[in-house]
C-alpha cells in the first residue's frame, strides 16, 4: 500500500478503534458470574445509569422429564409443565411421553451409563425397588434435608410407600387406591340398602345373590394383580417376607399364605356360583359392563371415579365403598398405587436442583388441586383440600370422599406400606396368571398360588444375585 494512502486511512482507523473501546468499557456485564435467578452478581447487576436493566446472560437450566401419562392425563401434565415454565425464568422443563410405565422404565434402563436419559422420570410404585438398587438416583431426601423442606404437609400414608430406611427416595405424584363401585339403583330394586354397601367378603356374596337376577349379575372384578396386593394389605398381611421387603430385601413370596388362599377361594366361589362374571384382565371391560347396568358391583381405582360417574351419566346413581375384606380379618387398609418422581444422579448438580424446584412446584397445594380435579388422582398435599376448586369438585363428585376416608382410615404397618421387590412387574403378571387359572378351573386356588409363589421366589433369587 502506498504511503500517501496509509496516511489518509490512519485517522479513520483510529476513530473506529476509539468507538470500539468505548463500547467495551460500557459493557459492565462482561466476565461476571450470575446467580440462580440469572442476574449478574456484584456491581454489574445494578441498573445502568440510563435506568435500563443489563441483559440477562444466563440461560435457564433445562430439565428433561420422562413420563407415562397419555391421553387426557397427558394433557393435564402438559398444562402443569406450561404453568411452571411460565411462573419463573430459571428452569425450563421439557416433558417427554415415553409410553407405558413398563416401556418408559425399559428405556431408562437402556440409557444407564450414557447421557441420553432424562433428568427426572416418573416410575410406577412397583418399580421402586429397582430404582433404588440401580444406584442411578439421587434420593429426594437429600434435597429435603438441605433446605429443611416440610414433609408434614404431605399425606403420611402416601409418602410412607416411597420411604425406605427412614429416607424418602422419590416424590409421590399420581396416587390412587382401589374402591368398590356399586349401582345404587340396582341395590334399591333388590331390596338392599343403597346407603349401606357391603364391607366384607361375606356381605359382598350376600348382596350379589340378591342382585343376580333378570339377566344381570351381582359383580365382576378384573383379573388385576394390584387387587390381590390390596386384598393382602386389607387383611394386615404381608405379600413377601422380610417385612414386606422393607426390613431387608425380600427373598420369598408368601402369595400362598392364608390371606391369598382366602381371597382367591372367595373370588372363585362368586364366579362358580354365577354371582360374579369373569370378564378377563382389562378393567375397561368391567367399567363398560358396570356403566351398562350389566353388573352391580366392581372394583377400580379412585383415579377412575370421574370417568365412571361421567360414563354412567344419569342412568343410575353410582355408590362407592371401602375395599371389602373377610369378616374375621385383622386391621389393615389399602396401599397407594400410581407413580412417583425420581431424580437421576448422572446429571449435573445444577440440573438436579432444578428438577427439585419443579418437584416442589408439583407438590404445592394449588398445583395438586388442579392435578386432582383434572385427573381424579389424590392430592398428595393436605392443604389442597382447602382449595376452592377441590371443594367444588367434591360437591360434584361426592363419591370421592370415600377414597379420602379410606386413605385416612388405613392403619400404618408394613402390610399397608406396601411390598417391594425388584421383580414386581413380573410378579404381578404371574399373580394374574394364577388368578385366571383358579377362576377358569385349571387349578384349585391353593395349587395356583403355590405355583405362583414358587415362580416369584425363583425370580427374586435371580434378581438378588444380580444386585449383589
Amino acid at each position: 500500500m502506498k504511503a500517501g494512502m496509509l496516511r489518509k486511512l490512519l485517522p479513520l482507523v483510529t476513530a473506529v478503534m476509539l468507538v470500539f473501546l468505548a463500547a467495551c468499557s460500557g459493557n459492565n456485564n462482561a466476565g461476571t458470574n450470575t446467580n440462580t435467578s440469572g442476574n449478574a452478581v456484584g456491581a454489574s447487576a445494578q441498573p445502568s445509569e440510563g435506568g435500563a436493566e443489563p441483559a440477562d446472560s444466563k440461560d435457564p437450566v433445562k430439565v428433561v422429564w420422562w413420563h407415562s401419562m397419555g391421553g387426557e392425563l397427558g394433557k393435564a401434565v402438559t398444562g402443569l409443565v406450561a404453568d411452571f415454565n411460565a411462573s419463573q425464568s430459571d428452569v425450563i422443563v421439557e416433558e417427554v411421553y415415553q409410553g407405558t410405565y413398563d416401556e418408559s422404565l425399559n428405556k431408562m434402563k437402556a440409557s444407564l451409563g450414557s447421557d441420553s436419559g432424562p433428568t427426572m422420570i416418573q416410575v410406577y410404585e412397583i418399580g421402586s425397588r429397582f430404582m433404588i438398587d440401580s444406584k442411578a438416583i439421587t434420593p429426594v431426601q437429600e434435597f429435603i434435608d438441605a433446605e429443611g423442606y416440610d414433609l408434614s404437609q404431605l399425606e403420611e400414608n402416601i409418602i410412607n410407600y416411597y420411604t425406605f430406611d427412614g429416607k424418602l427416595n422419590s416424590m409421590p405424584f399420581n396416587t390412587s387406591n382401589p374402591i368398590l363401585y356399586y349401582n345404587k339403583t340396582m341395590f334399591k330394586e333388590a331390596g338392599l340398602d343403597p346407603e349401606n354397601p357391603p364391607k366384607t367378603f361375606e356381605e359382598v356374596k350376600a348382596a350379589a345373590e340378591a342382585l343376580s337376577k333378570n339377566g344381570k349379575t351381582g359383580a365382576s372384578f378384573a383379573i388385576y394383580g394390584w387387587f390381590m396386593e390390596q386384598f393382602f394389605a386389607n387383611q394386615g398381611a404381608e405379600y413377601v417376607n422380610n417385612g414386606n421387603g422393607r426390613t431387608q430385601p425380600a427373598s420369598e413370596s408368601v402369595l400362598n399364605a392364608e390371606a391369598g388362599v382366602k381371597t382367591l377361594t372367595w373370588w372363585k366361589d362368586l364366579v362358580d356360583s354365577k354371582l360374579a362374571m369373569n370378564l378377563g384382565r382389562k378393567t375397561d371391560e368391567t367399567k363398560k359392563a358396570f356403566a351398562a347396568g350389566q353388573i352391580a358391583m366392581t372394583l377400580d381405582s379412585t383415579a377412575s371415579l370421574r370417568g365412571i360417574v361421567d360414563g354412567v351419566g344419569g342412568a343410575f346413581e353410582v355408590g362407592t365403598a371401602f375395599l371389602p375384606k373377610p369378616a374375621d380379618a385383622p386391621e389393615g387398609g389399602v396401599i397407594v398405587g400410581g407413580a412417583s418422581l425420581w431424580v437421576m444422579n448422572n446429571k449435573s448438580e445444577e440440573e438436579q436442583k432444578a428438577a427439585w424446584e419443579f418437584i416442589k412446584y408439583m407438590a404445592k397445594p394449588e398445583t395438586q388441586a388442579q392435578w386432582h380435579i383434572n385427573t381424579g388422582y389424590f392430592p398428595i398435599t393436605k392443604k389442597a383440600y382447602d382449595e376452592a376448586v377441590v371443594k367444588e369438585n367434591m360437591e360434584k363428585y361426592p363419591q370421592f370422599q370415600t377414597a379420602v376416608d379410606q386413605l385416612h382410615a388405613t392403619a400404618a404397618s408394613k402390610a399397608t406400606q406396601g411390598a417391594v421387590m425388584g421383580v414386581f412387574p413380573e410378579a404381578r403378571q404371574i399373580v394374574e396368571d394364577a388368578i385366571e387359572q383358579a377362576l377358569t378351573g385349571q387349578k384349585d386356588p391353593q395349587k395356583a398360588l403355590d405355583d405362583a409363589a414358587k415362580a416369584i421366589t425363583d425370580k427374586i433369587a435371580i434378581y438378588n444375585k444380580t444386585v449383589k
